[in-house]
């Protein structure tokens, strides 16, 4: 009943925590107060679902539970601090019991092992989007949800804890999918790297009987022969478009917020001629994103000045976020929902995007050694064409580093990349800089560091990122004498 006392506390706290209700209606199952145990499985949703009747092994769970309460107790008995148990508790429940249950490996879980009837049975027909609207009915799968979304994470990891609870067991009211389909980034270092066209790893199948089926498409991870994910793979390299340019508008919200103290009332505030050019430019996902974006903006801006966090817990772990459809045209909040920043490290002479913990472009660059300063800066100017020229020595593009004769530009001399020649200036190709001016937007932080912290790998793809111009870009009315 200890237990049971444990798990009450933490969900009057959290009700929304779905995993919590499922392991309190465990605890009063054991006990024979089955009343109280189904209310506990109501509110767990679709969590209940996931473990009752998929695949996943149920003494995994019950193993892990027992380890965890374990680890509970005698932390309880070393500090005499119940405050601190309970946090224990929900740091376990929200990181690592789903992922113990339904990681994959070859030792363990339905990933690792053989795919038995159930998971073996094929996919579902990818031929259409087959994102109907509430009350249709799509193939096989339950009526009123999305059929297929994407997600990513780490190479060779199961679902996470917030994969599951907020896909599978998505609240009252809410839309879960019944197809994730799951993209694996490798790591390198401490980056996971979001390459082009992102292989799919496993998809997470809610079936209209309440089964969930994990299909696995890594036969190493699987020990099987998975099917072709060839169906898959055009819709997941438009997904991860479709991020990236999410990413890029939810950056300039952020961005023109912190330097105005405000949100843009429009698309055309952030996309106007030089200064007001936050973005290098729009698309119309952009178009159709502007205002449910801008409402999430203001809706954690609120939460902020209130005390409260001003990024949903699931916002602070990349690697771990789920892309959650926000109505509106099919406006989605960014997979990549920490906003986008530049490191740059001069030891490697490396110029990266980031997102959190996710490495979106890492770029060769020309630097001044000692002479290009460290430290944490802002692009303040985005300048097309510095000084009139597209073929001077800032190149095609120009972005100042916060108020300084610094700045991120091109050259005409190429033959300066990869090396400490410039004045202090980072230089880049042509390609690069344009890539890049259309890719952050003003307000970018930028940190400089001395160095070891990038991989030695650049990171570019084939089809270059690119923005559909707006406004004059240009800026005749200043010659610049950044220190090239």
């Amino acid at each position: 009943m200890k237990n049971s006392q444990y798990l009450k506390q933490y969900v009057q706290k959290h009700p929304e925590n779905k995993m919590a209700w499922y392991l309190l209606g465990k605890e009063y199952k054991k006990n024979g107060q089955d009343g109280k145990a189904n209310y506990c499985f109501n509110q767990a949703g679709g969590v209940y679902e996931a473990f009752e009747q998929s695949k996943v092994p149920g003494d995994m769970l019950r193993e892990y539970e027992e380890g965890l309460l374990r680890s509970a107790r005698e932390r309880e008995r070393r500090t005499g601090a119940a405050r601190k148990l309970l946090l224990s508790l929900s740091l376990l429940l929200l990181v690592l019991t789903p992922a113990a249950a339904i990681a994959p490996g070859k030792d363990s879980g339905p990933l690792g092992r053989k795919p038995d009837t159930a998971q073996s049975s094929g996919l579902p027909d990818f031929s259409e989007d087959r994102h109907d609207g509430p009350g249709k009915q799509s193939g096989s799968k339950t009526a009123g949800v999305d059929s297929l979304r994407f997600t990513a994470g780490e190479a060779g990891g199961g679902p996470s804890a917030r994969d599951l609870a907020g896909i599978l067991g998505s609240g009252s009211g809410g839309r879960a999918p019944s197809l994730i389909a799951v993209l694996g980034m490798q790591r390198s270092g401490k980056w996971l790297l979001w390459k082009e066209r992102l292989p799919v790893v496993y998809t997470v199948d809610r079936q209209v009987n309440g089964r969930t089926m994990i299909q696995s498409f890594d036969a190493a991870a699987c020990a099987c022969e998975p099917p072709d994910a060839g169906p898959l793979k055009e819709k997941a390299a438009g997904w991860q478009e479709r991020q990236e340019q999410l990413a890029v508008l939810w950056s300039a919200l952020n961005g023109f917020r912190a330097a105005k103290g405000r949100l843009p009332e429009s698309l055309a505030e952030l996309a106007g001629d030089f200064p007001g050019n936050w973005l290098a430019g729009t698309t119309p996902l952009m178009k159709r994103a502007f205002g449910p974006l801008k409402s999430i903006a203001a809706e954690r801006a609120g939460r902020a000045a209130q005390g409260s966090e001003a990024l949903a817990p699931a916002a602070e772990q990349n690697a771990e976020a789920a892309a959650a459809s926000a109505g509106n045209g099919g406006a989605e909040m960014p997979f990549l929902s920490r906003p986008l920043a530049i490191l740059i490290d001069k030891q490697k002479h490396r110029l990266a995007v980031t997102s959190g913990g996710i490495l979106i472009r890492s770029y060769e660059v020309g630097l001044g050694g000692n002479r290009t300063p460290e430290g944490s800066f802002v692009i303040t100017d985005k300048v097309v064409n510095p000084n009139g020229h597209d073929n001077g020595e800032f190149g095609s593009r120009g972005m100042q580093l916060s108020d300084t004769n610094y700045a991120i530009h091109g050259t005409n001399e190429a033959g300066s990349i990869g090396k400490d020649e410039s004045l202090g200036c980072i230089r880049m190709k042509r390609a690069d800089i344009e890539e890049l001016f259309d890719l952050v937007p003003k307000g970018t932080r930028v940190q400089i560091v001395k160095g070891g912290l990038l991989p030695d790998e650049t990171l570019r793809p084939e089809k270059t990122f690119s923005l559909n111009a707006a406004g004059n870009q240009t800026n005749p009315r200043k010659e610049y004498h950044w220190l090239n």
